[in-house]
């Protein structure tokens, strides 16, 4: 490998006395990266790890707070993909009422963008002083992320267009006077699970359904996956309240400053890098949980 016969080549020119020290540590450092990349893809082994990414994340307990820690989850995400080299699309986005989002869907596509960010679907806790609180105390806020595999023509998802209810309504996002005046945004309810897709951003009504209609395909294609496993703890955690008790990770930056997650007791001290988007001892961590037990990686 060209990586290992550089590192060599400088090994030997460190011995002849030529000051290539800087330079191998470079090299080394690089190379370590690398493998550790190299490694997380063989992790990377579930049937669907390779497709694309449509992630979701909603605001939990604390209003306002929780509002605003859900968008700065979305940028944690979107920084994430940007750094790693994959494609973003945004679905729906609702705005919060005074900060933050009510909601936002969004497309990572590249390859194994599902893999990577599987780890990241659970309840998300934040802990800081808060911004909106004039006396400056302490608050926690909590925000779901669900995060589902894109499913690709090759995988049949049946929908019977009977079981769906489409609604139509004035876009209320940004996006010019077209979005604001004409009914092209639009909700698709599938009535037997209860499942609610909705999509504003595109300019037409017939976009904003194909949309709507590929994010209903990778959730429906979930559940029929959630139903085949043998351990049905997966599903009720899905189910548990975005509150105290059921998240898989911790953020806090008052009074310490520290990242810990739940499941793999994996802490990481500089909050702000991890916020800016370094999830990688995150993701890998979890990667070789679940190769060690495939029925399930989950918290104490």
């Amino acid at each position: 490998m060209q990586r290992i016969d550089d590192l060599q080549a400088f090994a030997e020119l460190a011995r002849e006395g030529e000051p290539v020290l800087e330079d191998f540590a470079s090299q080394m450092n690089e190379t370590e990266k690398f493998l550790d990349r190299i490694e997380t893809q063989v992790l990377l082994s579930g049937e669907h790890d390779r497709l694309n990414a449509i992630v979701n994340i909603h605001p939990g307990a604390g209003g306002t707070e929780a509002q605003d820690w859900a968008q700065m989850l979305m940028r944690m995400y979107l920084r994430w993909a940007e750094q790693n080299g994959f494609k973003t699309q945004i679905l729906d986005y609702q705005d919060g009422e005074e900060a933050g989002i009510k909601s936002v869907t969004f497309n990572v596509i590249g390859e194994y963008a599902y893999g990577y960010l599987s780890s990241e679907t659970g309840v998300h806790r934040l802990v800081r002083l808060s911004p909106f609180d004039a006396n400056k105390r302490r608050h926690t806020s909590f925000a779901s992320v669900a995060v589902y595999p894109e499913i690709d023509d090759k995988i049949e998802i049946v929908i019977d267009v009977n079981d769906l209810r489409i609604d139509t309504y004035r876009s209320s996002g940004k996006g010019g006077q077209h979005v604001n005046t004409t009914d092209s945004a639009v909700r698709v309810t599938h009535i037997p699970t209860g499942i609610v897709v909705q999509c504003q951003n595109e300019r037409s009504q017939h976009k904003n359904k194909e949309v709507c209609m590929k994010v209903l395909r990778a959730r429906l294609f979930e559940v029929e996956m959630e139903k085949k496993k043998a351990n049905s703890q997966a599903i009720e955690d899905s189910k548990m309240d975005i509150a105290f008790g059921s998240q898989i990770r911790s953020y806090v930056l008052q009074p310490y400053r520290l990242v810990k997650d739940t499941r793999t007791k994996v802490e990481v001290g500089d909050v702000d890098r991890v916020l800016d988007g370094d999830l990688e001892p995150f993701i890998k961590a979890y990667l070789q949980a679940r190769a060690r037990h495939p029925e399930g990686v989950r918290g104490n």
